[in-house]
C-alpha cells in the first residue's frame, strides 16, 4: 500500500481544495472552508472530511502518500493586508530610499494620475538604515565597507524588535563579498531574526529591483516559515514518509526550507500550477494555446499557455512591489462567487473588488452576510441548487439572497430582482473579460486561437458566456474543475531557478567562453541540489533563458533557449533568438544593432512521476443523467425559462447535452448556455463547443419533452 496515494491542497481565499490520486487512476476532490486565521485548521477540516466520505483516515492517506503538496495563499495574504513581519533593511548609503523613489514613476497605468497615493512601504524610513561601502558597476571596491554601521543598525533594529532583516547594497551582483561580511555580522548579532541577501537571493542587475524583491522576501519570510513548520509538523505526526512539498510562483514544486527562505516564490502559489493543468487536460487532442481562468470566492485568475508553454514574467510590479524573481504570469482580479455588487456615485450598478469571501461570506450561505454577491445573483438566476452546494453540504437561503439584492441594488435602481440579478451576472462577465483581454489581446495574442479552460468553484456558471464574449467556440471543463489548481500540482515537477549577471557584448570568443562558463556553472549547482533530493540524470531538465538589449536601450527582454555549448560561432544563435523575440514584443528588431546580454538565469526542473489519467465509463445517454428542469433567466429581460438540469455524476463518456441546461458536479455548477453542445469525453472533461443557438422560446416544450423521456 505505501506511496499508493497522491495529496494536493490549494488554499483559496473562500475555499480549500483537496485532491486525492491513487495508482489505479481514480481522482477525487473535496472542498473545506479556508481558515484565514489558522491556515492549517482548514488543512485539518479537509482531511477529516475526506476521511468520513472515504473511509481512510489521515494517517492513511498521508503515510502511504508519494507525495503530498501544498499550495498556499498565506504569503499573498501577508503582502495584501500588510501584515508581514518588522523587517529592517540595512543598504549603502544614500540608497536607503530607492524603494520609495521607484524608480522615479508610479507603476504602468498610474504614472500621470496625482492622485494616486503612494504604495505602502513595507520597511517604514526609520528601519532603513544606509552603510558606508560602495561598489562599482566595474566590481572594484571604491568604499571599503564599514563594519561599525552594520553593527550599529543591528543595535537599532534590536531595540525595535525587527524579525526580519535584508541586505541590499549597490552592484553587490558583481562584488558579494561586503554583503556576506555585512550578513555575518547580522548573524552574529541578531541570531533569532530571519535574513535575506539580496545577492544570494536575486544575483541580478538592477537595484532598486533587487531591493525590492529582497523586502518582500524578508517580510514574508516569518510568516512562511511559521506556516511550513507547523505544515510540516502535521503531515510528520501523521506518519508521512516523504516531506511535503510546497508550490512555488515558478510553476515548480520545493522543500519546505526552501519556500522559508525563499518565500518571495510562494506569494502566488496558487494558481501558478493552472498551466500545469491545462496542458495535461489538452493532451490528448494536442491542445497547446490555452487560456485557463480560475474563478473562486474572492478572485479570477487568468492563465495563458502558447505553445505549450505558460507565460513567464520577471521584473513585474505585483500588488505595487517591484519583484524580480520569474513568476508564472498570473493576472489577478477582485472578481469571485463572494464579490458584492454596489452602486457608485454615478448611480451606476459595480461589482467588486470588494468580496464577501467565506466570513461571512455571500448573503445566501446565511451566516450573517448581507451584501448581494455574485453567488447571490447565480442563485436568483437559477443556476445554482437551491438546495446547496458542495453535494448539499453548503446549504443556500434564495430568500437571503433575494433581500439582499432588492434592498441594495433592485429597489435604488427601480428594477426588478431577477433583472438587477442578471445585470450583476453580466458586470462581473464583462469585468472578467477585460482582464482576460490584457492577457491575450493586449500582449499581441487572439483570444479566438485559443482554448478557454474552465478552472475554479465559481467558473462554471460562467464559462460559456465569458467564451462567447471573447469569440472563442471551444471550451475544457474537467470534473475536476473546482479544484484544478490542486490537482495541477499533482501533475507538477519540482523547479528551482539559478540567477547569474552577465553584462556581456554578443561578441567574440571571450565572450562565448564566459556565457558558457556562467551557464555551466549555475546548471552543476543545480543539478547537483537535484540528485540531493533524490532525483536522477535521466529525470533532469534544464532551460535556459536570457536577459538582452540592443546596446544602448535602457530595458531588456527574456529571451527563453535550450541549452547548447555557447561557442563563438553560437553567438548568431542567441542574437538570432532575441531579434524574434524582440519583434515579437515590439512588432521590430534592429539586426545591425549589437546586442548585450544584462543576466542569465537556469531553470533546472526535477521530473515527477505522473498519476494515471481519470477514465469515465461509457455513458447511457444524457437522458439518464436528466433530475427534472428549474427556471432560469438567460436574458437582460429577466423572464425565466424552464431549462433542464443534469447530474454530473450520472453522465458517462459520449453523453451529449445542447444548451440551455445546467449540469450539476458535485463542486461546481455548469451552465451550458443556448447554442453550446457538451460532450463528456472518457478522461472526464467537457469539451463544450458553440452550435446553433436554440430559440429559447422552445426551450420550455425541450425541457418538458426530455423531463417526460427521463
Amino acid at each position: 500500500m505505501q506511496n499508493q496515494y497522491r495529496l494536493g491542497i490549494d488554499a483559496g481565499g473562500t475555499f480549500t481544495d483537496f485532491i486525492l490520486a491513487d495508482r489505479k487512476g481514480e481522482v477525487r476532490i473535496f472542498k473545506a472552508l479556508s481558515t484565514p486565521n489558522d491556515p492549517t485548521a482548514a488543512i485539518r477540516n479537509g482531511l477529516k472530511l475526506i476521511e468520513e466520505e472515504t473511509g481512510l483516515t489521515p494517517q492513511t492517506i498521508v503515510a502511504n502518500s508519494d507525495l503530498c503538496i501544498n499550495g498556499t495563499t498565506v504569503g499573498l495574504n501577508a503582502l495584501i493586508t500588510h501584515n508581514g513581519a518588522k523587517t529592517g533593511l540595512i543598504a549603502t548609503a544614500g540608497h536607503e530610499d530607492s524603494i520609495e523613489i521607484r524608480l522615479g514613476h508610479k507603476e504602468d497605468g498610474y504614472r500621470y494620475d496625482p492622485e494616486y497615493p503612494p504604495a505602502t512601504m513595507l520597511v517604514p524610513r526609520y528601519l532603513r538604515r544606509g552603510i558606508a561601502e560602495r561598489v562599482l558597476s566595474t566590481g572594484a571596491v571604491h568604499t571599503p565597507l564599514n563594519e561599525e554601521d552594520v553593527r550599529a543598525a543591528c543595535r537599532h533594529f534590536l531595540r525595535e524588535e525587527v524579525e526580519s532583516v535584508a541586505i541590499s547594497f549597490v552592484w553587490s551582483v558583481l562584488h558579494p563579498e561586503h554583503e556576506q561580511r555585512a550578513a555575518e555580522i547580522v548573524r552574529e548579532m541578531m541570531p533569532h531574526v530571519r535574513l535575506t541577501v539580496g545577492s544570494q537571493l536575486y544575483p541580478q542587475v538592477r537595484e532598486y529591483t533587487r531591493t525590492s524583491t529582497a523586502i518582500v522576501n524578508a517580510y514574508l519570510a516569518p510568516i512562511l516559515q511559521r506556516y511550513v513548520e507547523a505544515v510540516d509538523g502535521y503531515f510528520q505526526s501523521l506518519g508521512a514518509r516523504h516531506p511535503v512539498r510546497y508550490f512555488q510562483s515558478n510553476g515548480g514544486l520545493a522543500l519546505g526550507r526552501i519556500v522559508s527562505d525563499q518565500s518571495v516564490y510562494a506569494i502566488n502559489s496558487g494558481p501558478a500550477s493552472a498551466p500545469q493543468a491545462a496542458l495535461y487536460l489538452g493532451e490528448p487532442w494536442g491542445m497547446q494555446d490555452i487560456i485557463t481562468v480560475d474563478m473562486g470566492g474572492t478572485s479570477f485568475d487568468i492563465t495563458l499557455t502558447r505553445d505549450g508553454r505558460a507565460n513567464v514574467s520577471k521584473n513585474i510590479d505585483f500588488l505595487r512591489y517591484r519583484i524580480g524573481i520569474p513568476m508564472i504570469q498570473v493576472e489577478t482580479l477582485g472578481a469571485g462567487g463572494g464579490s458584492i455588487g454596489w452602486i457608485d456615485s454615478m448611480g451606476l450598478m459595480q461589482m467588486g473588488p470588494q468580496s464577501a469571501g467565506s466570513e461571512p461570506g455571500p448573503a445566501c450561505y446565511d451566516q450573517g452576510g448581507t451584501k448581494p454577491t455574485t453567488t447571490d445573483a447565480n442563485l436568483i438566476l437559477g443556476y445554482l441548487n437551491p438546495d446547496g452546494l458542495v453535494g448539499g453540504r453548503l446549504p443556500l437561503n434564495v430568500e437571503k439572497a433575494r433581500t439582499a439584492i432588492k434592498t441594495h441594488l433592485a429597489d435604488p435602481l427601480g428594477i426588478s430582482v431577477e433583472r438587477a440579478a442578471y445585470g450583476m451576472f453580466t458586470i462581473v462577465n464583462n469585468n472578467m473579460v477585460n482582464a482576460i483581454r490584457r492577457v491575450s489581446v493586449e500582449r499581441g495574442y487572439d483570444p479566438r486561437d485559443f482554448v478557454l479552460n474552465c478552472a475554479g468553484g465559481a467558473t462554471g456558471a460562467h464559462i460559456t458566456a465569458l467564451a462567447r464574449e471573447m469569440g472563442i467556440r471551444k471550451v475544457m471543463i474537467s470534473k475536476l474543475a473546482s479544484g484544478l489548481c490542486a490537482f495541477g500540482q499533482i501533475l507538477s515537477d519540482v523547479k528551482y531557478n539559478y540567477m547569474a549577471p552577465a553584462p556581456i557584448r554578443l561578441e567574440g570568443a571571450e565572450a562565448a567562453a564566459r556565457l558558457n562558463t556562467l551557464f555551466t556553472d549555475l546548471e552543476t549547482r543545480g543539478t547537483a541540489d537535484l540528485k540531493a533530493d533524490s532525483f536522477t540524470d535521466d529525470q533532469i531538465a534544464i532551460r535556459r533563458s536570457l536577459d538582452m538589449r540592443y546596446v544602448g536601450q535602457v530595458h531588456e527582454c527574456t529571451v527563453d533557449v535550450d541549452p547548447f555549448e555557447v561557442t563563438e560561432a553560437a553567438l548568431e544563435r542567441l542574437k538570432a533568438a532575441f531579434h524574434a523575440r524582440h519583434e515579437e514584443l515590439y512588432t521590430y528588431s534592429e539586426p545591425q544593432s549589437a546586442v548585450e546580454v544584462v543576466n542569465v538565469e537556469s531553470a533546472i526542473t526535477g521530473g515527477v512521476d505522473k498519476p494515471a489519467r481519470m477514465t469515465v465509463a461509457q455513458g447511457k445517454g444524457a437522458h439518464a443523467a436528466l433530475k427534472g428542469t428549474r427556471e432560469m433567466i438567460f436574458t437582460a429581460s429577466g423572464l425565466a425559462h424552464e431549462t433542464p438540469v443534469y447530474d454530473g455524476a450520472l453522465l458517462g463518456a459520449g453523453d451529449r447535452i445542447t444548451g440551455p441546461a445546467v449540469i450539476q458536479e458535485v463542486t461546481t455548477t455548469i451552465v451550458i448556455e443556448p447554442g453550446w453542445v457538451a460532450e463528456l469525453d472518457a478522461t472526464g472533461v467537457y469539451l463544450v463547443t458553440l452550435g446553433d443557438a436554440p430559440a429559447l422560446a422552445d426551450s420550455a416544450a425541450r425541457a418538458e419533452a426530455l423531463t417526460e423521456d427521463a
